[in-house]
Formats: structure tokens, C-alpha cells, sequence
């Protein structure tokens, strides 16, 4: 499974945001490629911030779809959604594209860490798992866009 962590992978995902252009469009879904930019920032800025949490995540989430979040098995299109990570406004493609592109820079500099606090949603989570997480999501929704 590939990972953000790994350079040749954050590469890849680089390259492949770089195809994407304000017009691009999905496959599948609702979110504009900008909303999709923005969307993706979420995982990111929760690995960046690393905060303890008091919650245990969702059981039966866990049950059923947290191995889903780091294995070779794609996602099939239109999973739900959790709504405050819907964008329920436009959003600005360049803006959000630059902030993604942050993210995944800065992300990728947490290679070394050893220490990860849970997942509010999934719980715990290898350092590998995160990195694993963090590419499966980007490429689900980097193919949703055909890039």
C-alpha cells in the first residue's frame, strides 16, 4: 500500500494535483474540484495537529470500515460523507489547491514521528496506517477527478 510518507508516492500525488485545473470534473459525487481540494484537507490537518482526544471513535465504524482506510482495496464511489466535511459553499480552486498542496508537504515531514494520538472517527492508527490512509484518501478523490 502505498503511503504519503513514502517520497516517491507524495511525488506522485503532487503531479497528479498539478493536472487538476478549476474545470476539471468528476466522475462521480457533487463537490466541485474545489470543494474536493478542500475536503481533502481535513485527514491532513488531522495528522498535522495530532490532538489527544476524548473520544474512542465509532465502533461499529471501526468494525466495518477502518481496515478499508489502509488496504489495497479501492473505495467504491459515492461513500458518505460526513457532514462538517462537506463544503456546503464554492470554494476558491487556487486557494484551495495551495493549502492541500501545504498539507501534504507538511504531512509528509511527519515521516519520523513516533508518537500518534487516536482518530476522532477510527480510532488508533499506526504511524504506517496514517500515511497509508492519508494516500487512499487523496487518490480516491484524485480519481474522482480522472487525475
Amino acid at each position: 500500500m502505498k503511503s504519503i510518507f513514502d517520497e516517491t508516492t507524495k511525488n506522485e500525488l503532487e503531479e497528479r494535483i498539478a493536472l487538476l485545473n478549476e474545470n476539471s470534473e468528476r466522475k462521480w459525487g457533487k463537490m466541485t474540484v474545489g470543494q474536493m481540494a478542500w475536503h481533502c484537507q481535513y485527514p491532513l490537518k488531522l495528522a498535522i495537529e495530532n490532538k489527544p482526544t476524548s473520544k474512542k471513535g465509532n465502533l461499529l465504524v471501526q468494525l466495518f470500515f477502518k481496515k478499508s482506510m489502509y488496504n489495497d482495496k479501492t473505495w467504491r464511489k459515492n461513500l458518505p460523507t460526513a457532514p462538517q466535511l462537506k463544503a456546503k459553499e464554492p470554494k476558491n480552486f487556487d486557494d484551495e489547491v495551495k493549502v492541500l498542496q501545504q498539507l501534504m508537504h507538511d504531512t509528509h515531514q511527519l515521516k519520523n514521528r513516533e508518537e500518534w494520538n487516536p482518530h476522532p472517527f477510527f480510532g488508533r492508527f499506526t504511524k504506517e496506517q496514517w500515511g497509508q490512509m492519508q494516500y487512499k484518501h487523496l487518490d480516491h478523490h484524485l480519481t474522482q477527478f480522472s487525475v
